[in-house]
């Protein structure tokens, strides 16, 4: 697919992020207006709740009540399609012409990307995290249980995962607050009660459920395709030293329950359709709940960067690529269903950290300074093993099409102080 070109110039550029070919959803407020929902295209941000009101946009009014895309998702896939449609109608440059040679409606509905506050894009229902990327289980399991032993015995006929918490995960920007936790200090007999002296983040790919399934009704791996609204960046910060002490034997709790980071727009299913692949080789044939039925996965090249406190430099950690994973969201989703448990929109899948096969591609300092036997070297100067307070971990991702770019925008978090023990500042 080539770029759909637009009468909004900023929106044809190759390079720009928010082009007609993504119209990724988002919430957003300035000065002035509350926070509502809105399209993200070209250099600015577009008032879909307005456009209903004004007739430009044929659905209920209702569905765009909350600063919430909830209530779409809910709405199901052919709502998606059609609201879909309709915005790239009203952007492409042979559209409709009552919004674009319409002064007042551009200035009622279309607001500077520069000049808006973002929000969380939509309420997090529940939230799980897997371990789908095969390079960072190889890795961290190579860390902790040697090469033998590296992949579990069912890692690769299951995608796993564990249930995290919705309700720490928070929209770019948001600082995050080192942990407090028990950790075993190497050599000791006993745990001790500190700030986790091991922070790290993860780079993976969200995936959004738009519509659910019934208690006790399973979905396959191609069903689970269609119920995914859409996608974001995710930052699962990990506390490497609480977690390495309390993990045995039910996995991961507190060492990753302070705080989850995902970027400020969900950029559509259908807008990432063109950047499908193939799935991985397989060791073992899937279950068929699980078999991939088509391209499930995605070209999508995703980074994440360091920058020290008070610097302006930052030094790339990791550059890699969403196909590197092992299993897809849609196999996630399947798989989480196949007990009969529930999904409901707005539910938050992480991909697990996203790695690929060189030091340069690991998606966490954990694999990067391989247990912090290999420091970072930092562009400012100085090194890094796990993060210190100050660090920002900035995440980026981008799917590169004929002369267009479908981006996510930034998942930014800024490390704060642990709070002293007690709880306040």
């Amino acid at each position: 697919m080539s770029l759909m070109p637009s009468w909004i110039e900023a929106a044809n550029a190759p390079d720009v992020p928010f082009p007609v070919n993504n119209l990724p959803y988002g919430v957003f407020s300035t000065d002035n207006l509350a926070p509502r929902c809105g399209v993200a295209i070209g250099d600015a941000v577009f008032d879909v709740g307005t456009a209903v009101e004004a007739g430009l946009i044929k659905l209920p009014a209702a569905l765009f009540a909350e600063p919430s895309w909830n209530a779409v998702m809910a709405a199901g896939p052919s709502v998606w399609q059609y609201l879909r449609d309709r915005l790239q109608c009203l952007f492409a440059a042979d559209s409709v012409r009552d919004l674009a040679e319409s002064d007042s409606l551009q200035s009622r509905l279309l607001h500077p990307l520069d000049l808006v506050h973002l929000h969380m894009p939509f309420a997090v229902s529940e939230f799980t995290d897997f371990y789908a990327g095969r390079h960072h289980a190889t890795n961290v399991g190579t860390m902790f249980r040697g090469a033998e032993n590296a992949l579990p015995p069912n890692w690769l006929h299951m995608p796993i995962g564990y249930n995290g918490r919705a309700s720490s995960v928070v929209v770019s920007g948001t600082p995050v607050r080192r942990p407090l936790g028990q950790r075993k200090p190497t050599g000791e007999d006993l745990p001790v009660f500190t700030p986790s002296r091991r922070l790290d983040f993860e780079l993976e790919l969200g995936a959004v459920v738009g519509t659910g399934n019934a208690l006790g009704q399973p979905v396959n791996a191609a069903d689970a395709d269609a119920m995914i609204f859409g996608y974001v960046l995710l930052n699962d910060w990990s506390a490497r030293d609480i977690q390495a002490w309390e993990y045995q034997p039910l996995g991961p709790f507190q060492a990753k329950a302070f705080a989850t980071s995902i970027s400020p727009w969900i950029v559509p299913r259908a807008a990432l359709d063109p950047f499908r692949v193939p799935a991985p080789a397989r060791d073992h044939e899937l279950l068929a709940y699980l078999r991939d039925e088509g391209k499930a996965f995605y070209d999508i090249s995703v980074s994440a960067s360091l920058t020290p406190d008070a610097e302006t430099a930052a030094t790339k950690v990791t550059q890699t690529n969403t196909r590197e994973l092992y299993y897809s969201a849609a196999q996630q989703l399947a798989h989480h269903t196949v007990s009969g448990c529930p999904m409901r929109p707005g539910d938050l899948l992480g991909s697990g950290t996203i790695s690929g096969p060189t030091t340069e591609s690991r998606g966490c300092l954990l694999e990067r300074c391989w247990g912090g036997e290999q420091p970072l070297p930092l562009v400012t100067g100085g090194e890094r093993c796990f993060l210190e307070d100050g660090d920002s971990i900035t995440l980026r991702g981008a799917a590169i099409g004929d002369g267009y770019t479908v981006g996510f925008g930034e998942c930014e978090g800024t490390v704060l102080p642990a709070l002293p023990a007690g709880g306040s500042a």
